[in-house]
């Protein structure tokens, strides 16, 4: 099974450099309308089978075009919305810099749990679930692998990839999700293939090629004698 991570178009609130959160009514400005409807041509002749969303507006609108082109339904998950920020939410982004918990976010975010809101170890474990169970669900509509897109945020495709990564959470701010970029995860039964991150392209199909099969001679450690 393999999952298109879609973060949302660039918003009003990423312009205005304010932590949007689940605050309702943030829509994408022109740019974002813009790299919504450019998702239909890097998506290609993908055969993707089904789209997932976040409910909030601006992921509903980066989906539409593409949903659309390929007469896909997208399925609501509330498991992908946004990180709940609490009372962060909707403050600038400068402001939030001088707050000491900012520290915790990027030094140790596993540790972080905004004001009123959730922690980024919560955010983490509901946003894996919901691609694995999504994943099991599609394969046993469909019987075989299956390619679809999971459209959600920033902070919570960096918690996935983390995870598939076998990366501790403390190092997702590592990783980058910009808007509207697409990163790529496999998930077969041994482990999950990570094909690429923050991809921001024209075309995603070279980015999906399948990863090697172990040899033969492969031993546990790496090594053969």
């Amino acid at each position: 099974m393999t999952v298109i991570l879609l973060r949302h178009g660039r918003s009003t609130s990423n312009t205005a450099h304010t932590l949007a959160g689940r605050s309702e009514g943030v829509d994408l400005d022109d740019k974002g309308r813009e790299q919504a409807e450019a998702v239909v041509a890097r998506i290609g002749e993908l055969p993707v089978k089904a789209i997932v969303r976040s409910p909030l507006l601006r992921c509903e609108r980066t989906v539409a075009p593409v949903a659309a082109a390929l007469t896909l339904d997208p399925v609501v998950d509330e498991r992908l919305t946004e990180v709940d920020y609490g009372t962060w939410t909707g403050r600038k982004i400068g402001e939030l810099l001088k707050e000491p918990l900012w520290a915790v976010v990027q030094q140790q975010p596993s540790a972080a749990v905004f004001p009123e809101g959730e922690g980024l170890a919560a955010v983490q474990s509901r946003a894996v679930a919901a691609v694995r169970e999504h994943d099991r669900r599609l394969a046993e509509e469909h019987g075989a692998d299956v390619l679809w897109i999971a459209c959600t945020h920033g902070d919570v495709i960096k918690s996935i990839l983390a995870d598939a990564l076998g990366s501790h959470l403390d190092s997702f701010q590592r990783i980058t999700a910009d808007p509207a970029s697409m990163s790529v995860v496999r998930y077969s039964s041994m482990r999950p293939f990570v094909l690429h991150v923050n991809h921001t392209g024209p075309a995603l199909t070279t980015a999906l090629a399948a990863p090697p099969e172990p040899s033969g001679d492969a031993v546990v450690g790496g090594t053969t004698d």
